[in-house]
């Protein structure tokens, strides 16, 4: 059966899906990616806890959220494969089970190390429910309907970034830290059954998991994770950090080499080739070094060098998590205009403005209304790449493989996310600590300098997209169409 073929039956068959199972298929996804959105930042505002009530030192603080990030990267092109061979529907409720179990694990953790430990399980059961909300989606509206369905899946997706610190905030002040868990656990519980009844069974073309590739990546992001986060306590010139830093080196050229060669690869290699694509991670990557890293410095910011409540931090950062909101669906009308590129290199040099802004105006008395105007900066410059890496990531490559495009645009915000906490932390224990505010603004400072500089270089990057996104075209008749990223890659 040809391409063109197989489409047509696909969207004959979302045509006759009927009104209500598009209504809950994208009620139920959408849940899912706000719940897997929501646990990447909800933790932030509750870190200053954590630190007193779990005795958690810097390191640990950085794995309560690096460990959900790290799984929940590594294994997303996993959680991909695993719906495509056994059932979409069927991994997204496995997903669901998994979550859910873990955030009680995380809600009952009595220290630093089982509310890591649990995080890693839960950033897995993310890995499996986040990748498939969009296939699930696809496969029950038809094309000229799809894309509402998705910029409301975006929406709801935004909202989980948005809220996370507001609502981790208010928990953690009017209950306790456990409950920005134990929240998960009824939704996820009344989830499972509706998603085993309601959602449409559906597999995918791509039904070979990478097992040695899945393993050699793990392995390598971990030992290259390690180094950053051990380098404060052990010294840089550690054998610890030093071995884990070469450890993770040489996985890392093995999983390349690796992929090289597999028969079905896990992330295709080839496609960085093509410029477009490889631009467009490369931006999502350093924007997620960025973001995240001064996320974890500014949520800290407020308790710790300023003095506020855990509450009070997450409405004031509403106005930098809260403006992607406003940014991103002006700039992803934009796109279609004038290309991604302005798009993402203006957004990155807001960003980049932004946390230096703060960097040079943070001190031990500076007021809110100081902070607001570069907070929004930076807030609107992330809402602009937001809103046009994964659409250029996806439009480099055939359309049968936007799926895979999306997936590694994701992960690599996910890495991006692990390694900017990693290294501003790691500059914030060289230059201050936690004994005062004052000791705290010390390290601050540099870490959001960092932060600035790392997103500069993403500006860098984002003039290296193409003017106008070009799909890769998947010619029916034109055997190397369906290949895969070799013969997309040798076409560029």
């Amino acid at each position: 059966m040809t391409s063109k073929t197989a489409t047509g039956r696909e969207a004959s068959e979302a045509d006759a899906v009927p009104a209500a199972r598009r209504v809950w298929t994208l009620v139920l996804a959408g849940l899912g990616a706000f719940l897997c959105s929501l646990d990447v930042v909800v933790v932030a505002t509750a870190l200053p806890v954590l630190r007193t009530h779990l005795g958690a030192s810097l390191s640990d603080l950085e794995w309560t959220i690096n460990a959900y990030n790290l799984a929940f990267a590594c294994l997303m092109l996993t959680g991909s494969a695993l719906g495509d061979r056994f059932g979409r529907r069927r991994i997204y409720v496995t997903g669901l089970a998994v979550f859910t179990a873990a955030s009680a694990a995380c809600a009952l953790a009595g220290g630093a190390g089982a509310l890591v430990a649990a995080r890693v399980v839960e950033g897995a059961g993310a890995a499996l429910l986040l990748p498939l909300t969009l296939t699930l989606i696809s496969d029950v509206f038809p094309v000229e309907k799809r894309g509402g369905a998705i910029g409301l899946w975006g929406g709801i997706t935004g909202l989980g970034v948005a809220g996370g610190p507001v609502l981790g905030g208010a928990i953690t002040d009017g209950l306790a830290w456990q409950w920005i868990f134990w929240i998960n656990v009824p939704v996820g519980l009344v989830m499972i059954p509706l998603s085993a009844t309601l959602l449409r069974e559906s597999r995918g073309p791509r039904p070979h998991l990478d097992v040695p590739g899945q393993l050699l990546a793990g392995l390598g992001m971990f030992a290259l994770t390690w180094a950053p986060v051990r380098a404060p306590s052990a010294g840089w010139d550690s054998p610890e950090v030093a071995g884990s830093l070469a450890a993770g080196a040489v996985l890392v050229a093995a999983f390349l080499l690796w992929e090289r060669r597999a028969a079905h690869p896990m992330l295709p290699l080839a496609y960085f080739r093509l410029r477009g694509f490889a631009s467009a991670n490369a931006v999502i990557f350093l924007l997620a070094v960025s973001l995240l890293g001064a996320l974890f410095m500014m949520t800290q910011l407020f308790q710790v060098g300023l003095g506020d409540s855990p509450l009070q931090t997450g409405l004031r950062l509403l106005v930098w998590t809260g403006m992607p909101m406003v940014a991103a669906p002006l700039a992803g009308a934009l796109a279609d205009r004038i290309g991604p590129r302005p798009l993402m290199a203006g957004g990155m040099v807001l960003q980049a403005a932004g946390l230096g802004w703060l960097a040079a105006v943070t001190a031990p008395d500076v007021s809110y209304g100081t902070l607001v105007a570069p907070l929004v900066v930076a807030g609107a410059g992330t809402g602009m790449v937001f809103a046009t890496t994964a659409g250029a990531a996806t439009a480099a490559v055939p359309a049968g493989d936007a799926g895979v495009a999306a997936g590694t645009n994701t992960a690599l915000r996910e890495l991006g996310a692990v390694f900017g906490i990693a290294i501003l932390a790691a500059v914030f224990a060289h230059s201050g600590g936690y004994e005062t505010p004052a000791s705290f603004i010390d390290g601050f400072k540099p870490a959001l300098w960092v932060a600035s500089a790392v997103a500069a270089a993403g500006v860098v990057a984002a003039l290296c997209v193409p003017a106008k996104a070009r799909a890769v075209p998947a010619d029916p008749a034109d055997p190397a169409a369906s290949a895969g990223p070799r013969s997309a890659a040798s076409r560029s």
